[in-house]
């Protein structure tokens, strides 16, 4: 046996020769780069990517560095976008430019948040069903059905009619989002799962006794990276667009905090008069979601390797 084929077979316990595992970390993180080459030479996604953190840095960095708080009344009322009030203010006084910083704040959290756990928790889920199968995936399967059934704005209305107005209230409703939103991450990861564990890298490591959980964080994992970051970008701009439903529907955030959907709500009535109340902080939700729409195309493009639909 010639030395490249021996790197790329072990010995099981039978004494049988099985293909060897997953290439070494330093393989991954080649392909790290890879992949991140291909997401930068999509340009329409690489400028969204740009403009999102810089979104995301004016939501967290410029309250602090504008002159006017969001919770701060002007003599300024109702007046429209100035040197001094870039955005206006609305009848109360408030500096609109603050209160949009702070709304997208606080909406770029409640997204956070979502997008996080329950990427998490359908991760979780989608691995134990794929891998196991037989009874464990039927009965997770089912629960995912039952959670799908479930109205999601009747469910998130009766939390917020609860916790509404509340200083946490935010946070209880973002909880409730997540608990609500996991299952189409269960559904992918499953499918990816079904397929991943009769491969050869997993048999192998089966063979050679790895562990459930080694299979899971060495050999599954890596190669469920794409997956999860691509439904990751979905759940974040949902997530956006739901809190700003709720809070529009005043349901969600509520004064004396803010949101860009209660500002959009706030803002109706002034719609055909003093316009900057309510289609500047609606700009705002639209341009998040769509960069975010375009960032989470550009990582599926890029981590599909045989795509060719690079933005030259």
């Amino acid at each position: 046996m010639t030395e490249t084929t021996a790197e790329t077979t072990a010995e099981s316990p039978a004494g049988s020769a099985i293909p060897a595992p997953p290439p070494a970390d330093g393989s991954r993180t080649a392909g790290g780069w890879v992949v991140a080459g291909r997401f930068v030479r999509n340009r329409l996604s690489a400028v969204s990517l740009t403009l999102l953190v810089l979104m995301v840095l004016a939501a967290v960095a410029g309250p602090l560095l504008w002159r006017y708080g969001h919770a701060e009344i002007t003599q300024d009322v109702l007046q429209g976008p100035s040197r001094a009030h870039p955005f206006g203010t609305d009848p109360v006084g408030h500096d609109m430019l603050a209160l949009v910083m702070r709304g997208t704040q606080r909406s770029l959290t409640v997204a956070l948040i979502v997008a996080v756990l329950s990427t998490l928790l359908g991760t979780v889920v989608g691995m134990l069903a794929g891998y196991f199968g037989g009874i464990v995936d039927n009965l997770l399967m089912r629960f995912v059905d039952l959670v799908l059934m479930m109205p999601l704005l009747a469910v998130l209305g009766l939390v917020a009619v609860r916790v509404g107005g509340t200083e946490d209230g935010w946070l209880v409703v973002s909880l409730a989002i997540s608990l609500l939103f996991w299952t189409p991450t269960a559904r992918v990861i499953r499918a990816s799962v079904l397929s991943l564990k009769e491969a050869d890298f997993v048999e192998s490591a089966r063979l050679i006794g790895a562990g459930t959980a080694r299979v899971f964080t060495r050999h599954l994992l890596p190669h469920l990276v794409g997956p999860i970051a691509v439904v990751t970008t979905t759940y974040v701009a949902a997530a956006i667009g739901l809190e700003s439903t709720l809070s529009f529907l005043g349901l969600g955030v509520q004064p004396p905090d803010t949101s860009l959907g209660l500002l959009v709500g706030q803002g109706l009535g002034f719609a055909t008069t003093s316009w900057w109340l309510f289609y500047l902080p609606g700009a705002t939700i639209i341009a998040i979601v769509l960069l975010v729409h375009f960032v989470g195309e550009g990582l599926q493009a890029a981590f599909n390797r045989g795509s060719g639909s690079d933005h030259r």
